[in-house]
């Protein structure tokens, strides 16, 4: 009996055991029927509901007027001609054409199909028509999943596999089939015997590519992260697989074709696609078919890698390193290595460059390093998840010292769309094991996942900004889960959905002694009271108090400072200097299209712009942010002034006034528009914005975290919990027991965490006063955003589980020149363990609107990132 997952009791994770519908529908879950008087056949549609929601908040979202419906009659792959309705007894293709004999489950969904007739031919033809589509003798059925983001169409479809694409033709591969009168892309989930419907099935056009893109394993983990976010599993796969680079297979194609002799390798086994007389096997036997790692001459195996101590299963301890400062460590690495799966949240100690840290950096990446290599001792492989490019390079330089070279592979977008799919087809045919990139590496098919890493899993770049918004930690979390693998969250700070994983048991903490803490953290000092700015002369100068000041001067003898300021840009906000009212844009944006320079007039008449007003640099006009018009002119509308002061400063004119401060000193500036790795040992300012903080060789000697009331004031309800994420980021980077700055409120309770190095009562802290307001994510959370005719008409017809809320709908702000019509908003909010149904819900009430052709365009978010 397989064990229940604690995290699925607590209704954080989707159940993984699909419940079965009806007999023509392969998808989990219940169905709801809708009466859909405007398509072309009589029966009703059934909008499925495990998979496809709302192409949800994705401004690449298409009308679905825009996006024709099939035409339905025939089969249901292909487009019945001139039908204007369906001849009695013809399939129903909401109810799904996809089907296998009678009692063979699919091998991706596992849900049986009853076989109603048969598409091979007739035994003892003995000719065919000229032209006529020739089935494959074997399997001639194949089970498509076509790319159409329409949410009722959101199921395989059956279609016939010519006999001259029988071999070609392998589960995961890339296909070319009409639909909906239009030739679209597709991919095929399986081959199947027998289909059970009992008109004539349409042929596949063509096969794109031979290679098995798309693993059994990545199909179940894209339906279910479709499931769980009331999306398309089309959505999904644009997500987790690349696109073709047909030059990059061709490569690897003639490398496997080489000899030995000539490549100087070892052959590899052919890919199971390509292997003669297997075009019928099935999705799983494909997957386990696939070639194991081949490994050359003199190449350093799991039980030795790198040089380093032995790991794997034979009950020899692996090397602790970064991790001796944990209780908990050793037994983490150790499991690792014996082939079980730990599920383990990681509160890594500060410090960089002291005694028992790494010289060139932070210790986390060699931490990650070595649970990666006890993984491989196992003999399985790891997924590593990083924010962004600059924590990827700091990781891959640890993996290359730990592992060896060429025992991993970096995916990055900036490697270019060959190089990249190059190196995820290498993880695709088990060349090589271990993965490590930014949020879409969670999907890299890695066989034999034994574990998934995630960093910082609190940063917001983690959080998918396409349909359906995947989280990266949810994702991970739920291939874990289906496949029994290891998972581990790192970070200095902690967030309150990683400690709601610890409540529920699905994961244990792993945090350093307070002795161990206190050798390594930085000495913290508050400098932000308003009474204390206010007698301070030296903060009128560079709104540096004197403790700030000081700290400085003594760090940039021994080394580097880094001085954070939230805010990028020179001046990002402007106010009359007279009755400090915020400085607007007083000028109409015109007709849409214009294309004037700044400071042209775009048309008279309409509403103002009203957009803030910035400037650029010292010496530059202030100009509107909305419309980029230069304001020269601008004169306050409440008192008549024309003099304006700063109200907010951006991290260029913090670096200008720092370098008048420190004539001397050399000023360097990382952010947006341009991001520092690393800074050397030698004496310098470091302006950055947060988390564009280089890496410091030998640490900070000193750093001053500015403005902290920028950070704290922000109207978000993760605006504590992200504040201390990101000074925790920037003080780790500090020298043990150097000097800390920051200027903020003492008496702040995330500024109280700092002080004291306690992100874990702070989270803790945060999730017991979410639960007590109802915030995620102690409840499940869905917005609908749109239209208020289509918001609410969606909203009228939901058929919400119980226990569940519903607040608003309110209009959604938006700049007066954004073009369309003002939008609304409602939030639905349900306990945890109802978050499923509400997904099953939406998903089914998208169904329907697209079955229907509604006008409007209602987004659906579930668990969004920003919700307030």
């Amino acid at each position: 009996m397989t064990e229940a997952s604690p995290l699925h009791d607590a209704g954080a994770l989707p159940p993984l055991r699909a419940t079965s519908g009806p007999a023509t529908s392969h998808h989990p879950g219940r169905l709801i029927p809708v009466q859909a008087p405007a398509l072309e056949f009589p029966t009703p549609v059934q909008a499925p509901t495990p998979a496809s929601g709302a192409r949800a908040c994705d401004t690449r979202a298409s009308d679905t007027r825009a996006a024709p419906a099939p035409a339905y009659g025939t089969t249901a792959s292909a487009p019945a001609k001139g039908a204007s309705g369906a001849a009695k007894g013809a399939p129903d293709p909401a109810k799904g054409v996809s089907g296998a004999a009678k009692g063979a489950p699919d091998p991706i969904y596992g849900i049986p199909a009853t076989a109603k007739g048969t598409v091979a031919p007739a035994k003892g033809a003995s000719s065919v028509a000229k032209g006529a589509l020739v089935p494959a003798e074997v399997l001639p059925v194949a089970r498509v999943l076509v790319d159409t983001p329409l949410p009722h169409l959101d199921r395989p479809f059956d279609y016939l596999v010519p006999e001259a694409m029988a071999a070609s033709a392998v589960p995961g591969c890339r296909v070319r089939v009409r639909f909906a009168g239009k030739l679209v892309d597709g991919f095929l989930l399986e081959r199947a015997g027998s289909s059970e419907h009992e008109g004539k099935l349409a042929g596949l056009e063509r096969v794109v590519s031979p290679e098995p893109v798309l693993t059994p394993r990545v199909a179940a983990l894209c339906r279910a992260v479709a499931d769980r976010y009331a999306g398309t599993m089309s959505d999904v796969l644009r997500l987790a697989v690349p696109p073709r680079h047909a030059r990059v297979e061709a490569e690897a194609a003639k490398r496997a074709a080489s000899s030995p002799a000539e490549t100087g390798e070892p052959a590899r086994p052919a890919a199971p696609a390509a292997e003669e007389g297997t075009p019928g096997r099935t999705a799983e036997e494909a997957e386990q078919a696939r070639p194991a790692p081949v490994r050359r001459e003199g190449e350093v195996g799991e039980e030795g890698l790198g040089g380093q101590e032995a790991v794997g299963r034979g009950g020899v301890v692996p090397e602790v390193g970064a991790w001796g400062g944990y209780a908990m460590g050793a037994s983490f690495l150790t499991a690792l290595a014996e082939g079980r799966a730990p599920r383990a949240v990681w509160n890594v100690l500060p410090g960089t460059g002291g005694e028992g840290h790494p010289p060139e950096g932070p210790e986390w990446p060699e931490g990650i390093a070595l649970a990666v290599r006890a993984t491989l001792g196992g003999g399985r492989g790891a997924v590593v998840v990083m924010p962004d490019g600059k924590d990827v390079a700091l990781l891959d330089a640890a993996l290359r010292r730990v592992l060896g070279e060429g025992r991993h592979v970096a995916l990055t977008a900036d490697l270019g769309p060959a190089e990249r799919y190059r190196r995820w087809l290498g993880v695709l045919r088990g060349q090589v094991r271990v993965a490590v990139g930014t949020r879409a590496a969670a999907f890299a098919p890695v066989p034999d996942l034994g574990l998934a890493v995630i960093w910082d899993d609190g940063d917001d770049l983690h959080a998918e900004r396409l349909a359906p918004y995947p989280h990266a930690r949810e994702v991970l979390a739920l291939r874990a889960h289906q496949t029994g693998a290891a998972m581990l969250i790192a970070g200095y700070a902690r967030t309150a959905e990683a400690t709601q994983l610890i409540a529920t048991g699905w994961a244990r903490p792993i945090g350093p002694s307070r002795e161990e803490l206190r050798r390594h953290a930085p000495r913290v000092r508050p400098a932000g009271d308003d009474t204390d700015l206010a007698r301070d002369e030296a903060a009128r100068a560079a709104r540096l108090p004197s403790v700030a000041w000081g700290a400085l001067k003594q760090g940039l003898a021994s080394g580097p400072v880094l001085v954070q300021v939230p805010r990028r840009g020179y001046l990002p906000a402007l106010a009359c200097q007279n009755c400090r009212a915020p400085a607007r844009c007083a000028q109409s944006p015109g007709s849409a299209g214009f294309t004037g320079g700044p400071g042209e007039a775009g048309g008279s008449g309409g509403p103002l712009c009203g957009g803030p007003l910035a400037l650029r640099g010292g010496h530059a006009a202030p100009y509107c942010r909305w419309c980029g018009r230069i304001a020269g002119t601008w004169r306050c509308q409440a008192c008549g002034s024309n003099r304006m002061r700063a109200v907010v400063v951006g991290a260029r004119r913090t670096a200008e006034e720092l370098g008048r401060a420190f004539p001397s000193v050399p000023v360097k500036t990382s952010g947006r528009d341009g991001v520092l790795a690393t800074v050397g040992q030698s004496p310098a300012l470091v302006v950055a914005t947060p988390g564009a903080e280089p890496v410091a060789e030998g640490g900070y000697a000193a750093a001053v975290l500015l403005d902290g009331w920028a950070l704290l004031g922000r109207p978000d309800l993760r605006a504590a919990e992200e504040t201390l994420r990101r000074w925790m980021n920037a003080a780790a980077l500090l020298r043990p027991a150097a000097e800390l700055v920051v200027l903020a409120d003492s008496a702040v309770p995330a500024v109280q965490a700092l002080l004291r190095w306690d992100p874990v009562t702070h989270a803790e802290r945060e999730l017991a006063e979410r639960t007590l307001l109802g915030f995620p994510p102690a409840v499940r959370v869905a917005t609908l955003t749109g239209s208020a005719g289509g918001v609410r008409e969606m909203a009228v017809g939901l058929r919400l589980p119980e226990g569940a809320q519903v607040l608003g709908p309110v209009p959604i702000d938006r700049p007066r020149h954004a073009p369309g019509e003002p939008e609304e908003r409602i939030v639905i909010r349900v306990p945890r363990g109802a978050g499923a149904a509400l997904a099953r819900t939406l998903k089914g009430a998208e169904g329907v609107r697209s079955a229907r052709k509604a006008p409007d365009l209602v987004r659906v978010c579930m668990d969004p990132i920003d919700l307030i």
